[in-house]
């Protein structure tokens, strides 16, 4: 890790007919950039994913942070619910967030990868305490190397985890368990841990060793 300032930048992120709001940091020299897909109820200004954010910009990622779901769509699934579970939406909304990041300057030579939490662990390549099993007949599609992090104490989300794990077509796959860890990994050290595993994952799999380009969106 570095102590370099990382500097945000408010981003409008157009994905279909809906414009995103976002935060971009792009460190000098990055080697690739993560694109972060929250689930409901969270979004750009999450403590737990910022935290994970500065730790892979540190170590030279680019991250954009965006809210998934528009104000209007956030204030209607309080009392529907009816979006947190909706991954085809979810994912479709990636694809105009990973579109955004391939037409701007900022990002447009890095390589993609993808971090996501709760909900938004369907679509990811590394999930913290996700539920990738949502994105199920989809699964076995999945080449992208991807690492599935649960806590130890969130005992459901852990059979998920390994249900999904079991159908996922990577060739390059973990499931990593952090000890006495719960859904939100609140506890003390376990988000640092979720930190470290997903900055190796990402160092280790988004760039390459050799410092050539890897292939866009991992």
């Amino acid at each position: 890790m570095t102590n370099a300032t990382i500097t945000e930048a408010p981003v409008r992120v157009g994905a279909g007919r809906v414009v995103l709001e976002g935060n971009l940091s792009v460190p000098d020299g990055a080697r690739g950039v993560v694109l972060f897909a929250h689930g409901s109820g969270s979004g750009r200004h999450s403590s737990r994913n910022r935290f994970v954010a500065h730790e892979l910009a540190s170590a030279g990622l680019g991250t954009l942070l965006i809210d998934l779901l528009t104000e209007e769509e956030e204030r209607a699934e309080m009392y529907t619910r009816h979006l947190r579970f909706d991954i085809g939406l979810l994912a479709g909304r990636l694809v105009g967030a990973t579109d955004w990041l391939a037409a701007d300057a900022r990002t447009s030579a890095l390589p993609v990868g993808y971090f996501g939490a709760s909900t938004g662990g369907g679509a990811a390549v590394v999930s913290r305490g996700g539920r990738p099993d949502l994105a199920g007949d989809a699964l076995p599609r999945v080449t992208a190397p991807t690492l599935l992090i649960v806590g130890g104490d969130d005992e459901p989300v852990i059979g998920m985890n390994e249900w999904a794990l079991a159908r996922l077509g990577s060739p390059v796959k973990r499931l990593e368990i952090v000890p006495g860890a719960t859904h939100l990994f609140e506890e003390p050290g376990t988000l640092e841990e979720v930190a470290r595993l997903a900055t190796d994952w990402f160092t280790r799999y988004l760039v390459p060793a050799d410092g050539t380009r890897a292939t866009r969106g991992l």
